[in-house]
């Protein structure tokens, strides 16, 4: 868990030591690199069928993950059993439907437009935890609603109506929203990296027999550099390190905080699709950019 660590150690180097700083960095790396996973499902849109894409992205991770955290797993079978509810759920939402929701989103919908839908979570996670009884500052609120106006904005004027892809890429942020406010209530008995391994196996059990049914309808893929080595990518990187890093940054600041930096991605999605896949961004993309980073750091900002 080598890579796990270093994002570890570096959200305690830039925090200064202090939780809130890590778990603002963690998040902020997660929802980086969940960026590329956006990108990566349009890029695959006609090559892979969206379940097997998941499928095999959760083959990976297992592989990615297994060799580090099989034995405490083990170990923790017990536990495990013993919250086999809450596990169950996590995988369900987070492994299962949300992955798959969003390949098939990859679909009809670019990926700047699934980036900017997807951004609407972090309003889904405030109300999770609100109904939990967890209340964001003003600053925290104010912050999260100028955030929210830019994401707005941008989907509203940058493409007219919804379409399919919209319509399950919504379906998506609700299941994240839900597996995010899920895991403030994590048993602490239960390691971060077990979690992981935990899920992904059960995520890829429940996926099996809508793989089965893929392969028998839509036929194969064929392996090859440009759908291998995307799904290696979601696999090692956007599952095992980005989960990682947003498990723990759920631990460390709550669902809602960790919400506002998820703002980042429809910014980070954006530039990533013009600069890798040659989607157009235009002036009033920069517009809303600007002021969805405005409300990032005007709600992630520690009071005076």
């Amino acid at each position: 868990m080598a890579v796990l660590d270093r994002v570890r150690t570096a959200g305690r180097a830039a925090g200064g030591g202090s939780p809130a700083g890590a778990g603002l960095l963690l998040a902020a790396v997660a929802t980086v690199v969940w960026s590329g996973s956006f990108v990566t499902s349009r890029a695959l849109h006609d090559s892979v069928p969206p379940v097997q894409a998941a499928f095999w992205r959760w083959i990976v991770a297992i592989l990615a993950v297994a060799p580090f955290a099989a034995r405490e797993t083990w170990r923790q079978r017990r536990v495990l059993r013993d919250h086999l509810g809450f596990v169950v759920a996590a995988a369900l939402l987070g492994v299962t439907v949300n992955n798959t929701l969003v390949n098939q989103a990859g679909l009809s919908t670019s990926a700047g437009t699934m980036g900017m839908i997807m951004a609407a979570s972090p309003v889904l996670m405030t109300v999770c935890e609100g109904i939990g009884g967890t209340r964001p500052g003003p600053r925290r609120l104010t912050g999260m609603l100028i955030a929210c106006a830019g994401v707005v904005l941008l989907v509203g004027k940058g493409s007219p109506g919804l379409a399919a892809g919209d319509l399950w890429m919504v379906a998506a942020a609700v299941c994240f929203a839900s597996y995010s406010a899920l895991l403030k209530r994590r048993p602490a008995r239960i390691g971060g990296p077990v979690l992981l391994l935990a899920t992904f196996v059960l995520g890829a059990l429940m996926l099996l027999p809508a793989y089965g049914i893929s392969l028998t309808v839509e036929g194969g893929f064929e392996p090859s550099p440009g759908t291998v080595g995307p799904l290696v990518y979601v696999g090692v990187f956007s599952s095992a390190l980005a989960f990682f890093a947003w498990n723990k940054a759920i631990a460390l600041i709550g669902a809602a905080r960790a919400g506002i930096v998820y703002y980042l991605q429809p910014v980070c999605v954006t530039l990533l699709s013009w600069a890798l896949i040659g989607e157009r961004t235009g002036p009033l993309q920069f517009l809303c950019m600007g002021l969805i980073l405005g409300g990032v750091i005007l709600g992630t900002a520690r009071a005076r």
